[in-house]
């Protein structure tokens, strides 16, 4: 870890993750903190601000529960698994590293465990998602959608889940391009197994990102949570085949949120009720070709009406 970063920075990145561990409500209250002081340590330090910049009541819940003790406890725990684990970096919201289309997000987690790197070209991304159980035809999408962005050098975001996430995956990295998987457990961690392999090729060739502790296992309430983290690190979501009960149907709920570009896949819409509903709503696209995404994700465009659902 000291190789990687300031000696300076690791007791502030130790102390980010102590104090989320241990915040009573959503994590993302303690990014607007910390951001708020310019500092975790001062969190610990209760070294006075404006009340208008903090969560006081926050501020004092964490500095009655975090100790010195704490923060040295994490800074040790992290560098053994830097020690471990060699492409191993801890991103916080005090970083310049964060990646800038998740600092823009209201819900944005106060950090991220990443193997491999996030890069800058990496604000150029599109988050492709679907069922863990899609159809050939969707799984065949999913793949020709994936590898087509990955051409035009776009990084192509999923979740490492089974089906759809899966075929994006490989999809991008079989066109030689950049892929993130955000996953739904810690970062020692791989779920489901088999996708073991998959992950050391996304390390090598983009990045795994967790915003859950080291050694989090995949929790059912995980993975609702790290949808946050692949819509915020996307400049647009593509939804291909999903029911209404799919986690890849709140992630779209997320990206209209977030201010995002929401696609649906034409087939999508035709065959699901919650996609002819979204279909009418500012922000979304419905996608008939690869071409019509790579159009509109070249021109960066974010509609005004989507704006205001943030």
């Amino acid at each position: 870890m000291e190789d990687a970063f300031p000696v300076t920075s690791v007791r502030e990145r130790a102390c980010v993750v102590a104090l989320a561990h241990v915040a009573p409500g959503s994590w993302h209250a303690v990014s607007d903190l910390v951001e708020g002081l310019g500092s975790a340590l001062a969190v610990l330090e209760r070294a006075p601000t404006p009340l208008e910049l903090v969560d006081a009541d926050l501020a004092a819940h964490l500095a009655a529960h975090v100790s010195n003790r704490d923060v040295d406890d994490w800074a040790k725990k992290i560098a053994d698994l830097s020690s471990a684990i060699p492409d191993l970096s801890l991103v916080t919201v005090l970083d310049d590293e964060y990646p800038q289309n998740l600092r823009e997000i209201f819900d944005r987690p106060p950090f991220l465990f990443i193997r491999g790197s996030v890069v800058a070209a990496d604000t150029d991304s599109v988050a492709v998602v679907g069922t863990r159980s899609p159809s050939s035809e969707g799984t065949r999408l999913a793949r020709e959608i994936a590898a087509a962005l990955a051409e035009r050098k776009v990084t192509v975001i999923s979740g490492l889940a089974r089906g759809v996430d899966t075929a994006a995956h490989e999809g991008a990295l079989g066109a030689g391009g950049r892929t993130i998987a955000v996953i739904g457990t810690g970062i020692t961690r791989v779920y489901p197994a088999e996708n073991a392999e998959l992950a050391e090729r996304i390390a090598g060739n983009g990045a795994l990102v967790s915003q859950f502790g080291p050694d989090s296992p995949p929790r059912r309430t995980n993975f609702p949570i790290r949808n946050v983290v692949t819509s915020g690190l996307a400049i647009g979501t593509v939804v291909v085949e999903a029911s209404s009960t799919s986690g890849a149907k709140m992630q779209a709920r997320l990206a209209l949120q977030h201010g995002k570009q929401l696609f649906l896949v034409e087939r999508l819409v035709l065959q699901e009720e919650w996609a002819q509903r979204y279909s009418k709503r500012p922000g979304v696209m419905v996608v008939h070709s690869v071409d019509e995404i790579l159009d509109r994700v070249e021109r960066r465009v974010r509609p005004a009406a989507q704006l205001r659902l943030a």
